[in-house]
C-alpha cells in the first residue's frame, strides 16, 4: 500500500543531502530545521536504518544511507518527470474526448461542423455518445455532456451555452390537408406531435409566450417521440404540428419545408447547457470543446 509519509520523508532526505544541512533543506522546503530533523528521524524509524551521521558542523550519509539514497533518488526523479508530463498533457488538447450529446444537437449542429474541430486539434480523438439522459458522467467515463433544458439537481458543473427559441411549425402538406390554425388556442383542435419528457416519461405540455403573456394549450395527437430529430422528421412528413427549436432548422424554414405558424409568439426560450464533473483542473480538451460549441452557436 502506498505510504505518503514515506515518500515525504524521502523527499526531505534528498533535500538534506543536496543542501548539505538541515538549515538549507528547511529553506528549500519551507520548513523549520527542527521539522526537517524530525522528518528524517521518522524516516529512519520507518525503515529501521540510520541514514545520516549527525555532527555539530556537518552531516554525511551512512553506508546504508548512501545505498538507500542512490536507489530512491532516481525514483523521485521519475515521479517528478511523470508529474510534469501529466501536467503538460492536461494543458494540451490531445488524447480521447468522450462526450455525451443530445441527439438533436449532435445530428443537426455538431456533426456537420465536427471536421473543423478535428482539424484544429489533430492529436485528439472523439467518442460521441448520443443519449436522451445525461446519466452518471463519472461512472460512465464521460468528459463533457450537452443537454437542452434546465440543469437537474446535481453536483455537476453546468455552463449555459445559449437559449434557443421554441416555435410551432407545420409542413405545407399538413396545412393543405388540415388547415392552418389562426391563433395558439386553435392548436387544441389539430393533430400535434408530442415530445416525451425524459424525466417524467410524459409528454411536454405546450404553451405560447409573447412578452409577459403565456397561453397554455391542451393538445392532442397520436404520435409521442423521445427524440427531437424524429419530431422534426414526422413534422416534415406532414403528420402533425410540432414545437421545435429554431436552432438547426433555419434551412427548412427558408426552403418552405416548414412554416412558422405563430411568428409573433416568439418568446419561449429553451436553454442548452454543457456539463462536466468538476470546476477544478478542467482538462484542456474539455475547455477546447466547450469553446468550440460556443463558436459554432454564434
Amino acid at each position: 500500500m502506498f505510504d505518503g509519509r514515506l515518500l515525504n520523508g524521502v523527499s526531505v532526505l534528498a533535500a538534506v543531502v543536496e543542501g548539505g544541512s538541515f538549515v538549507r533543506a528547511a529553506e528549500a522546503l519551507g520548513l523549520t530545521p527542527s521539522g526537517v530533523s524530525r522528518a528524517v528521524s521518522r524516516l529512519e524509524a520507518r525503515i529501521g536504518v540510520r541514514l545520516l551521521d549527525r555532527a555539530t558542523r556537518a552531516l554525511r550519509l551512512t553506508d546504508d544511507g548512501a545505498r538507500f539514497y542512490e536507489q530512491v533518488v532516481p525514483l523521485l526523479g521519475g515521479i517528478e518527470e511523470a508529474a510534469t508530463t501529466v501536467a503538460g498533457v492536461a494543458q494540451s488538447v490531445r488524447g480521447r474526448l468522450r462526450i455525451n450529446v443530445d441527439p438533436y444537437f449532435s445530428r443537426l449542429i455538431l456533426a456537420p461542423r465536427l471536421g473543423a474541430f478535428l482539424d484544429r486539434y489533430p492529436e485528439l480523438q472523439i467518442e460521441i455518445l448520443t443519449r436522451n439522459a445525461i446519466g452518471d458522467l463519472v461512472a460512465d467515463g464521460i468528459d463533457v455532456a450537452l443537454r437542452f433544458g434546465e440543469p437537474p439537481q446535481t453536483s455537476l458543473i453546468a455552463r449555459l451555452l445559449l437559449e434557443t427559441r421554441v416555435i410551432t411549425v407545420a409542413a405545407p402538406a399538413y396545412i393543405e390537408r388540415y388547415g392552418r390554425p389562426k391563433t395558439p388556442a386553435d392548436v387544441a383542435n389539430h393533430l400535434c406531435i408530442h415530445y416525451q419528457d425524459p424525466r417524467t416519461g410524459r409528454a411536454f405540455e405546450w404553451e405560447f409566450r409573447r412578452g409577459r403573456k403565456v397561453i397554455p394549450v391542451e393538445t392532442r395527437g397520436r404520435i409521442l417521440v423521445n427524440d427531437a430529430g424524429t419530431t422534426l422528421g414526422t413534422c416534415l412528413a406532414g403528420l402533425g404540428i410540432a414545437q421545435v427549436f429554431t436552432l438547426g432548422i433555419a434551412d427548412f424554414l427558408e426552403r418552405g419545408e416548414l412554416v412558422d405558424l405563430f411568428p409573433d409568439w416568439k418568446d419561449e426560450l429553451y436553454p442548452l447547457y454543457a456539463f462536466y464533473p468538476s470546476r477544478h483542473h478542467v482538462p484542456a480538451k474539455v475547455r477546447a470543446f466547450i469553446d468550440f460549441c460556443v463558436d459554432i452557436l454564434g
